[in-house]
């Protein structure tokens, strides 16, 4: 019963957090700067407060229609996830146009090599290719998102990224990553043992409210001449030269 309360409570928190984050975006008129950023916590908050709730209460949290229905957003999250990441390493580039040609065939060979791994991993699963290359698909392109994050930031650290907001909201993701990442592991390591499975209960929902805190606190840190600067993180010219007068 305390197990179910702190999942649930955790869960709730999770989507509060989300509605605080749109209507901080939408506010602050910040979101058509992180445009990308409000559609994929849209679609977050949509599938999960809204969407799977209303399927699994229809056909039972056990049922196969909700186990379908619950893999296929779940790739449909992580190929949204996917896109978000592209986004940010377009705008980590944006004045990097010989970095970003390289950059965009390297993340279209990636999703590519990620359906073939995950094509050629159900050659001995015959009996449910669907449902098996749906899940095969969410997890290696999770994986390849965890690498991709940590290849933006590196990017970032090595072109002198001045985007602090950017830089914050590349390490939210990565928050997200290592949850999931520790997830996998420990159900393959446990073999699915009950108390792996309680703990990824937790410890999935408590990643994503991290990520979330992170991306609003990216998103609310508004100071005076940092809430002047473009996409790239340099400060316009009459942004600077008001500066300076002050000075």
């Amino acid at each position: 019963m305390t197990q179910q309360l702190i999942s649930s409570g955790l869960q709730y928190t999770v989507y509060a957090t989300e509605i605080i984050l749109l209507v901080l975006l939408a506010a602050k008129s910040r979101w058509k700067r992180n445009l990308g950023l409000c559609l994929y916590v849209s679609f977050l908050f949509l599938l999960d407060s809204l969407a799977r709730p209303i399927v699994g209460h229809h056909f039972g949290f056990s049922s196969d229609p909700y186990s379908y229905f619950y893999w296929i957003t779940d790739a449909g999250l992580a190929l949204g996830v996917f896109a978000l990441i592209c986004i940010f390493f377009r705008r980590a580039c944006i004045h990097h146009e010989q970095l970003w040609r390289p950059v965009r065939v390297l993340l279209g060979f990636v999703l590519v090599l990620t359906m073939i791994i995950s094509v050629l991993s159900l050659a001995s699963h015959f009996d449910s290719l669907a449902t098996r290359f749906i899940v095969e698909f969410s997890q290696n392109l999770y994986f390849a998102c965890l690498v991709l994050n940590t290849m933006l930031y590196m990017l970032m650290q090595q072109i002198q990224s001045t985007d602090d907001e950017l830089s914050l909201l590349v390490c939210g993701i990565g928050i997200q990553f290592a949850g999931e990442a520790a997830c996998f592991a420990l159900l393959k390591l446990t073999g699915m043992e009950t108390f792996a499975r309680n703990v990824t209960t937790f410890l999935g929902p408590a990643c994503t409210l991290g990520m979330l805190l992170v991306w609003y606190y990216a998103v609310s840190r508004t100071p005076e001449v940092a809430s002047e600067r473009d996409l790239t993180g340099r400060v316009p010219a009459l942004a600077e030269a008001t500066v300076n007068s002050r000075n």
